[in-house]
């Protein structure tokens, strides 16, 4: 099968020696970003099922996980055709936490399709990507999503002038759309019964990169994101800058160290909906699943002439928190887990490296490897993907990444600089009052409060570490009706001390199965992780102490039994539903002397030494 090249020879003269004319479908290449359940995979669905090439009940989102939690985690592509032509479209996660995906994907495109919510208008996310998108230079389409919700207010002009856009970026197309239905128009007062207005507009304004005089070129191609294939090994995804790639062509991997080495292209594919086709060749323009390239690395330059020049480098933010991956010593360790090795888990780490363009893992500790995220959610998706692939690992708790910059050289003035974030809030104005008070300890400070039918919209910004543990707290406080998202600003001078530990740990003392009686008498002091019948060892986390001191429990005693029954001495067993422990909540609530143990059944949490022995040990070493 033929790719969607078609070759013509014609005014062979115009050209030089041994290139022709090329006559090629035209190609544009869009990426889609939002900030998280703005609709962006919604309408990417409905553009693949209006195009014919989309599967009933199928979606972008394919990852278990993406379909558990309802988010996009992983950039994903996909190509859809439209009249005579072919549009590749790269569908992004809305997270912050997810922002890598979204950082080499821009490189690779020629537009981007800014998906607003009506209602809710821009978000922390829709600012970091669209700033991005503005950096590069690119010229955003601007799709208002859910015009069917009350109180539509997308205040987007303002935004593109907040961020330093030009004049012809700031003059950008807007499209109204309502993904779910699969409609879209130019005009409010315009009848429309699908998303050809859109589709309309992406012809109209994204530029057609596939020309003849970038195909007559030496190939030169770029990897933004790689894959991996059980017969086919480690696989690119590439977008073709210049030239034609074909299976067989030798060719030079050249990173920006200028460190050259020889590949061989095996395979080609493209997209067609959501399916990879063979391609018998892929010409400039286009986007490809290169095969063949086992040592392929994010941002080289692929090209069939040695001296080629370097294409420019794909930048990705720094990480803002790390902590330690360990090797499970609790009581219960290699219970359920198949890898437990600390040789193991050093083997998916670097295999996660390849692909997770956003973590970074030192491996000189031989007790530790120290891992380095984007937030706390990034690194709950790494774990809960281990668990689920049969690992079992303990963490420590996440801390900031606070690092020194130079002031000033003579004298020499070096001042601490952590990360900063910009959180916004919505949540009912009853409410508003506490989410301040708490937020303004932990050195948050108010941007701007703006009130609107019976919530306010709060902006804040504070240091990174603030946020750390207080997502839950936040959900308690708003009785669940607040949103909360925020994204990373940068780094700035080091805010001070913040005490954001209001609780104490409850620590078993005994090994064995809880007993109802024995959580009955505990929930009166706090919060409760487990429930009855769970197995629990000494120095394991059962919950919390709402007085905030540590408290050692035997949650394995039962009542004592007597041969004399009164009336009346019985008393009933009115047990709290816990506060069970997952990941996130774990990584959330845990404090700096404790580890959360992750295997593929449990999620558990313990201090770092188990008996008060070794905790007292400690604690003498530390103070010498």
């Amino acid at each position: 099968m033929r790719s969607f090249a078609f070759y013509r020879i014609m005014n062979v003269k115009s050209w030089p020696r041994g290139h022709f004319h090329l006559y090629m479908q035209e190609i544009r290449n869009i990426a889609i970003i939002a900030h998280v359940d703005h609709g962006k995979t919604t309408l990417t669905d409905a553009l693949l099922a209006q195009s014919g090439v989309g599967k009933a009940g199928a979606s972008m989102d394919s990852n278990a996980l993406e379909l558990e939690r309802g988010i996009t985690i992983y950039a994903k592509n996909t190509s859809i055709p439209y009249k005579g032509g072919k549009i590749n479209i790269v569908d992004t996660p809305g997270h912050a936490d997810f922002g890598s995906e979204v950082e080499r994907v821009l490189r690779s495109i020629d537009c981007v399709l800014l998906v607003v919510d009506a209602q809710e208008g821009p978000m922390p996310q829709t600012r970091f990507v669209l700033k991005k998108s503005l950096e590069l230079g690119l010229k955003p389409i601007v799709v208002i999503n859910k015009m069917d919700k009350t109180a539509a207010d997308a205040q987007v002009l303002e935004l593109f002038f907040e961020l330093g856009a030009t004049d012809a970026q700031a003059n950008f197309p807007i499209v109204y759309a309502i993904g779910r239905e699969g409609v879209a128009k130019k005009n409010l007062t315009d009848e429309s019964k699908d998303l050809s207005p859109l589709l309309d507009t992406i012809l109209e304004h994204v530029p057609n990169v596939s020309l003849p005089e970038l195909a007559a070129k030496p190939l030169r191609l770029q990897p933004f994101n790689l894959a991996y294939d059980n017969f086919l090994g480690r696989m690119a995804v590439a977008r073709v800058y210049e030239g034609v790639v074909k299976p067989g062509m030798n060719v030079f991997i050249k990173n920006q160290k200028g460190e050259i080495r020889n590949g061989k292209i095996i395979k080609l594919f493209t997209w067609n909906g959501m399916e990879k086709n063979e391609a018998a060749e892929v010409v400039a323009g286009d986007i490809a699943l290169v095969a063949g390239l086992t040592n392929i690395e994010i941002g080289e330059t692929v090209s069939a002439e040695k001296d080629a020049d370097v294409l420019p480098t794909i930048s990705i933010d720094e990480p803002t928190i790390e902590l330690q991956f360990l090797v499970n010593n609790s009581p219960f360790g290699g219970r359920d887990g198949k890898f437990v090795t600390s040789r193991q888990i050093r083997d998916y780490l670097e295999r996660e490296l390849e692909v997770n363009v956003g973590l970074k893992v030192d491996f000189s500790s031989n007790e530790f490897f120290k891992v380095l995220g984007r937030g706390e959610l990034h690194i709950a998706i790494l774990l809960e993907n281990m668990r689920r692939a049969g690992y079992e690992v303990q963490v420590s708790q996440p801390q900031v990444i606070i690092r020194e910059e130079i002031v000033s050289k003579e004298p020499l003035v070096v001042s601490k600089v952590e990360p900063f974030e910009e959180v916004i809030i919505d949540t009912p104005l009853a409410y508003q009052g506490v989410v301040i008070e708490k937020l303004g300890r932990r050195a948050f400070i108010i941007k701007n409060i703006h009130e609107h039918n019976g919530s306010v919209r709060l902006t804040l910004e504070g240091p990174t570490r603030g946020l750390l543990g207080y997502r839950n707290q936040f959900v308690v406080d708003t009785r669940g009706d607040g949103i909360m998202s925020s994204r990373v600003v940068g780094f700035k001078p080091y805010a001070g001390e913040i005490s954001k530990r209001a609780v104490g740990s409850m620590l078993s003392m005994a090994t064995g199965k809880a007993l109802g009686y024995a959580l009955w008498g505990f929930q009166e002091r706090g919060i409760l992780y487990i429930g009855p019948g769970t197995e629990v060892y000494e120095g394991m986390v059962i919950g919390n102490t709402s007085k905030g001191e540590q408290m050692s429990v035997n949650p394995t005693k039962g009542k004592q039994l007597s041969n004399v029954r009164a009336s009346g001495t019985d008393e009933a067993i009115d047990l709290v539903p816990p506060y069970e422990i997952t990941i996130e909540r774990g990584l959330e609530v845990m404090a700096e002397d404790e580890y959360l143990e992750i295997t593929p059944k449990s999620v558990r949490l313990r201090k770092k030494y188990l008996t008060e022995i070794d905790r007292n040990r400690a604690k003498r070493k530390e103070g010498k």
